[in-house]
Parts: structure tokens; C-alpha cells; sequence
């Protein structure tokens, strides 16, 4: 099956890369410095965990037009960038062609739905560490490199059931799911908190953790974002913000979000798809999300990123 990598960053450019190395046929559809240098050197991953591989020859462009219908894509693009992404993916989606999305997000699949209809969407979350080190170059923090995916409906598809084979043979810990929406929202939880308070409060996840009443906070956004999902029929336990919790309680200290790395570049947030997300999906069931509205007004005016990033 033919594969295409919508997005060749930290996510895209690691799992691409590590299913190009693996022998399976992969084109990546990258931008800029990065586009040039895979084209030039090749796509090179570093792993203090996992060891580094070097990919020589990738097909790369900036044009998904050029490569024609392929079997599977795979969509990792920043959310901002889901509509026009989405629409450039019409030139590669055939009769039978899956589309899955590592994006952050509950909504992300309603955007594709809507430009592609619901047949070629599938489900699908990453849990990996990852950044574009330089041009060509992604490097990998700690250990985790784990996609849980599946079909929408449960069943096992053809092309699920291959993707999930490839990753396992790239060497990623890939789970098939018959219930993704769960899996979606049980990483969403937990995003939206940590990427809400490292973001507002400028600090990563240790001190938050350790201070009675950002913990407090961490907690309440996480409970609000349990209550909507439960509200969507979706089967989270009432106590999952707490399990939650005692999570973040295992992780890193010096541990933090995308969303903050890009407050402090200048880019774009994520904050509508997330805390905005929570608060936009509970209004609409009768929710109150009073801590996520206030993480969506006290970052409205990062929003849209510096002009000059």
C-alpha cells in the first residue's frame, strides 16, 4: 500500500520515517527548509532510546497533486492548518483510500468528515515525544512511540488492520482499537490539561503539579473535559481526571506542552481546538467549563501567534 505523510514534522516525520526505514512505501508532503533537506540528505531520526536510523532517499514535495491517489495518508499537520490540509487531501484520497488523523483533538475528524465525507476517516491518537531538530532531522524525547487506531465503527478493516501491522513492524507500539473515540478522548483529557495550565501559566508540568492550587486547576480542567466527553456518550470512568492526576504525578518535572513551546515561539495556538473545543462541545449539552473558558480568554490575544514568527 502507498502511504502518504500529510505533515512531516515531529509527529509525521517520525512515524513516516520510521515506516519508510522499515521498507514501506512512504512519500512525505513537507514545506521549506525541511522539504529541502530531505530532498537533499535524506530523512535522519534521533533516538537516545530507541537509536538513531537514517532514511537516504525519501520522496518528498510540497505538491500532494503530484503523487495521485494513494492507499493511506496520514494527517499531522498543526489543527489551524486542518481545513486547508484537508482540502489538498481530495487530490490523494481514492474510492477506498483511509485517512487518519495523529492530530491533537476531538473535533479534528469532523473537519476531514466534512471535505471528505465519512468513508475514508478513520480514528487515530499518538502518545511520542518529538521536534524538528533542524531541517531533516527529527529528534525524539523519551520513550514512547505508541498510535492506537481503528475504524470508527470497530470493525476490521483491510486498511487498519495493514497500518497497524506496518507500525508494528517500523517498531512503534501500535495498538488496534474497536473503540477509538474512547482512546481519542482518554489522550484528550489529559492534553487539555496539561497543555492549558503549562500554556497560561508559563511553567512546566512540576511546579504545577506541586503547588496546591495550580494542581487544583490542573484537576478542574480535567474534570470539565471528563463531564463533556460522558455528556457524548463517551464511556470514560466519572473518576478519570483523578487517575488523571496521579499520572501527571509519574511524569518528568521539566515536562510541557506543544502549545507552550508555541507561545513562547510565536506561533499559532491550539487553545481552540482544546480548552475551546471543551467549552464550545459543553455549552452545547448544557456543560459548565467555567476553568477552559478562562484558559480561551486568558490566551486570546496569543491566539493567532506573533506576525513576525
Amino acid at each position: 500500500m502507498r502511504i502518504a505523510m500529510m505533515g512531516s514534522g515531529g509527529v509525521g516525520g517520525f512515524f513516516g520515517g520510521r515506516l519508510a526505514h522499515a521498507g514501506f512505501d512512504v512519500s512525505f508532503i513537507a514545506r521549506g527548509a525541511h522539504l529541502a533537506a530531505m530532498r537533499d540528505r535524506g530523512l535522519t531520526i534521533e533516538s537516545e532510546a530507541h537509536g538513531n536510523i537514517h532514511v537516504p532517499k525519501v520522496r518528498a514535495t510540497d505538491d500532494p497533486a503530484s503523487l495521485g491517489p494513494v492507499d493511506l495518508v496520514i494527517v499531522s499537520v498543526k489543527l489551524w492548518d486542518t481545513e486547508a490540509a484537508a482540502r489538498q487531501l481530495r487530490l490523494l484520497v481514492g474510492p477506498r483510500t483511509g485517512v487518519l488523523s495523529l492530530q491533537n483533538g476531538v473535533t479534528k475528524d469532523d473537519i476531514l468528515r466534512r471535505e471528505l465525507g465519512d468513508a475514508p476517516v478513520m480514528g487515530g491518537v499518538a502518545y511520542v515525544g518529538t521536534q524538528i531538530a533542524r531541517p531533516g532531522v527529527i529528534r525524539q524525547t523519551g520513550t514512547m512511540q505508541r498510535i492506537v487506531l481503528g475504524e470508527y465503527d470497530g470493525r476490521r478493516s483491510e486498511r487498519a488492520v495493514f497500518l497497524h501491522e506496518a507500525l508494528r513492524k517500523a517498531g512503534a507500539d501500535a495498538e488496534l482499537s474497536t473503540d477509538v473515540r474512547k482512546a481519542i478522548w482518554e489522550k484528550f483529557v489529559f492534553l487539555v490539561g496539561l497543555s492549558a495550565t503549562t500554556t497560561t501559566m508559563r511553567k512546566p508540568i512540576g511546579p504545577i503539579r506541586a503547588d496546591p492550587r495550580t494542581r487544583a486547576f490542573l484537576l478542574e480542567i480535567m474534570r470539565e473535559t471528563v463531564a463533556v466527553g460522558r455528556a457524548y456518550g463517551v464511556a470514560l470512568p466519572e473518576d478519570y481526571a483523578a487517575q488523571r492526576l496521579s499520572f501527571a504525578d509519574g511524569l518528568p518535572a521539566d515536562m510541557t506542552s506543544s502549545m507552550h513551546h508555541d507561545l513562547e515561539r510565536g506561533n499559532p495556538l491550539e487553545v481552540q481546538w482544546l480548552s475551546g473545543a471543551v467549552a464550545q462541545l459543553g455549552e452545547a449539552k448544557g456543560i459548565a467549563t467555567p476553568a477552559n473558558s478562562a484558559v480561551c480568554a486568558i490566551l486570546a490575544l496569543h491566539a493567532a501567534g506573533r506576525k513576525e514568527a
